[in-house]
């Protein structure tokens, strides 16, 4: 049989990496508001970032009735998911709309169609909101016909779809 002894003060050896249900009720959150939707408001819970994990985010998002959760969009190296905690919205997937609620969860792979949260109920939808965080990433955001350029300890840049050029640069002859 095996037995696992604990140190007497074992919260006290990982603080940051336990956080107890009554710790993230009592976060704040951070109020956002995206920067191409002044209509995608939400609040962010990022325990990811409190817990100090660096290669996914892990919020829980809490979107009010009538709110976008974000602007249309999709990652093109970056996977993302939602898992509804409660509430009601339109999930706006490409072309396609479905209504999602308490229990569904939502998947947006990498490089997939754009997609973005409707809050469509009368209540706070509450969401968990899981990503990846690599060094490196480009987002579209075909509404706005912006793309954005996120490149580890560069500012990000945010540039017109029409300004884009691909140039034959790097070929040998």
């Amino acid at each position: 049989m095996y037995t696992q002894h604990l140190p007497v003060r074992f919260e006290a050896l990982m603080p940051d990496q336990v956080l107890k249900k009554s710790s993230i009720d009592e976060m704040e959150g951070l109020r956002k508001t995206h920067f191409l939707n002044r209509g995608a408001q939400r609040i962010n819970k990022s325990l990811g970032d409190a817990s100090g994990l660096q290669n996914i985010g892990f919020h829980i998002v809490e979107v009010e009735p009538g709110k976008d959760s974000t602007e249309l969009h999709f990652h093109h190296h970056e996977e993302e998911c939602v898992y509804i905690l409660d509430g009601e919205a339109t999930a706006t997937i490409g072309e396609s709309t479905v209504a999602v609620a308490s229990g569904d969860f939502i998947a947006y792979p990498a490089g997939g169609e754009p997609h973005k949260l409707t809050n469509t109920g009368d209540q706070s939808l509450r969401c968990i909101v899981v990503g990846q965080r690599l060094p490196h990433d480009v987002v579209d955001y075909p509404g706005q016909q912006k793309r954005l350029y996120r490149n580890q300890n560069l500012s990000w840049s945010l540039v017109s779809m029409a300004d884009i050029i691909q140039p034959e640069a790097g070929q040998k002859t």
